[in-house]
């Protein structure tokens, strides 16, 4: 009997440091250790990190690529399409071509457009390899390379910019896109002939000028007029 007693008493006093526990974990009583991953108070944040620079390919040179006459901006979009299908975005940097401002007459209205001065031509920057010569030299439109032998001639960032940056002279000055032919008639639009017609007696492409025989007093007078200050005159 007295060791029924005793077994019940360590069994209530087990039973009751039991519920003593429980009710300190649900509560504040025990703290619990922090999570590795939470933030500690009153730490510094960490600073977020800054992206990374593109990576320069120090193997990059400037090649010459032949293209069709008047496709030279058709070749550059396949050629941009085709490094991103190859995934050759680390070896193939800017390509360009080489245009100049240009002003055409149509209706009688000014127009400026950039012109293709160097028909024929891409400026490819890569880090050129077999693989990729065969990628570039099967691009449509594309004949080959500018090469000396069985050898693509590679150029030097200085050749390249003299003949990129002719557009950077051209620009205050741009180029007219006209025709003109020895007995032409045209309309002197700007100057103190303005409004006479008369004869092109000579056409200097070099200088963009006319020589136009206006006729004053019935008499015909050469003058000198800029292909900018005619248009042709309506037959």
């Amino acid at each position: 009997m007295a060791d029924e007693v005793m077994n019940e008493n360590v069994e209530a006093e087990n039973l009751e440091a039991e519920q003593i526990v429980a009710t300190e974990v649900e509560g504040e009583g025990i703290p619990l250790p922090p999570a590795e991953d939470a933030p500690v108070e009153g730490a510094p944040a960490e600073e977020a990190a800054a992206p990374a620079a593109p990576p320069v390919n120090e193997n990059f040179k400037w090649y010459i690529i032949h293209a069709y006459s008047g496709f030279e901006r058709k070749v550059r979009e396949s050629l941009m399409s085709r490094v991103a299908a190859y995934h050759l975005e680390d070896r193939v940097g800017r390509i360009e071509i080489p245009t100049e401002p240009t002003t055409e007459l149509r209706n009688g209205k000014k127009y400026t457009i950039d012109r293709v001065f160097l028909p024929g031509y891409v400026f490819v920057e890569m880090a050129l390899d077999n693989d990729l010569w065969h990628v570039v030299k099967n691009t449509p439109r594309v004949t080959g390379f500018l090469q000396t032998g069985d050898q693509p001639n590679a150029l030097s960032e200085a050749e390249v910019n003299a003949m990129l940056n002719r557009s950077d002279v051209t620009k205050e000055k741009p180029k007219l896109k006209l025709k003109f032919a020895k007995g032409e008639q045209v309309r002197i639009t700007e100057g103190p002939f303005a409004n006479f017609n008369g004869a092109v007696d000579d056409v200097n492409e070099d200088k963009q000028t006319l020589k136009v025989m206006v006729s004053i007093f019935g008499r015909p007078t050469p003058t000198e007029v800029s292909f900018s200050n005619v248009e042709k005159a309506e037959e």
